[in-house]
């Protein structure tokens, strides 16, 4: 890898339009892979994303931009992926170019639907990534915020430290914080377990529960989070960290939360197909809620989660969710 390594983001969302975007605060030229060819050709004639974030001017001079993931692979030396889990799985299978030596991270807040593994774990036993080469990029930080160039906060986890760090250092600037964890697993889970609960407080939102309710919900779900997390890897971390606490509260509350909308939606009567279509962003804990859930079936492993069970219940067993959160109501504390 040479002094000035080379870095391209796969995807053409909301998060990976931001972090190309703060990529292109410290590079010359940052790689951008999307397959949705048209809107390549916008970004070149009129400098923004058509679809996302379209108040975000690119100089497009910068942008090495394709719709061939196999060209982008073989450009970079890092290789950012922001594509939406429940498309992963496909667009990963178009790989043809050599992995060898790339440095892999993930800012997908998902699971892989078709392997039921975090991101990281799929690269892993999938792809064969070593664990050295894989990390991950967490907030809170919403990618709105980062097109008002408001200032956010980010978490860069590796558990090669000096592969954080240069991440950590392309991703800085005035209006971008980062700091950097060994904690791969433990933020990667977390980033996908508050989507869950994001919905969760959608769903009462849209059922007409209150202030007072939500603050019990993130309470019970940050701690929640702690346990499912201790059972899936144990280490020494701080649960009410920026990359844990901080990103549930920003995902449970923010109105720029896709999570939260579709819970809300689910909550005031939709149905989980009404909602899916009527969103025009994917929202990620619908596929990490079963995926979570079933994870969590291992008795060796089993965790107390009711807030994920009530989730669950609602979107994958069709159970009234009225009826879920008032017995919810009576498990939390």
């Amino acid at each position: 890898m040479s002094n000035k390594p080379k870095f391209a983001v796969f995807g053409g969302g909301s998060w990976a339009t931001a972090i190309v975007k703060m990529l292109c605060e410290n590079l010359d030229e940052v790689g951008w892979y999307m397959r949705n060819e048209t809107a390549l050709e916008h970004i070149k004639k009129d400098k923004h994303n058509p679809n996302y974030l379209s108040s975000v001017e690119f100089d497009v001079s910068k942008l090495k931009l394709s719709n061939d993931i196999n060209e982008m692979v073989t450009y970079a030396d890092f290789l950012i992926f922001v594509i939406p889990s429940a498309f992963l799985y496909k667009e990963l299978e178009k790989l043809t170019a050599s992995l060898d030596g790339k440095i892999i991270f993930s800012a997908i807040k998902g699971i892989v639907p078709e392997t039921s593994l975090i991101v990281g774990d799929h690269m892993y036993t999938h792809l064969k990534i070593p664990f050295k080469d894989i990390g991950v990029i967490t907030g809170p930080c919403h990618a709105e915020e980062v097109a008002l160039e408001r200032l956010s906060y980010l978490t860069i986890a590796c558990a090669d430290e000096d592969k954080a760090q240069v991440v950590a250092d392309h991703l800085s600037c005035d209006y971008i914080k980062c700091k950097i964890s060994e904690d791969i697993i433990g933020t990667e889970y977390a980033a996908m377990l508050k989507n869950i609960y994001a919905i969760a407080a959608g769903i009462a939102h849209g059922l007409g529960y209150g202030d007072n309710f939500q603050s019990v919900l993130m309470s019970n779900a940050i701690r929640e989070m702690k346990k499912y997390v201790k059972k899936i890897y144990k280490m020494k971390r701080d649960i009410n960290g920026s990359a844990y606490l901080g990103d549930l509260l920003v995902t449970g509350y923010s109105m720029f939360s896709r999570n939260r909308m579709f819970g809300t939606m689910i909550g005031k009567g939709y149905t989980v197909k009404s909602a899916q279509m009527e969103m025009s962003m994917i929202a990620e804990g619908y596929y990490a809620t079963k995926s979570a859930y079933l994870l969590n079936q291992d008795k060796d492993k089993k965790a107390n989660t009711p807030i994920i069970d009530a989730v669950y219940s609602i979107l994958y067993e069709d159970k009234n969710a009225k009826k879920v959160f008032k017995d919810l109501t009576e498990k939390l504390d």
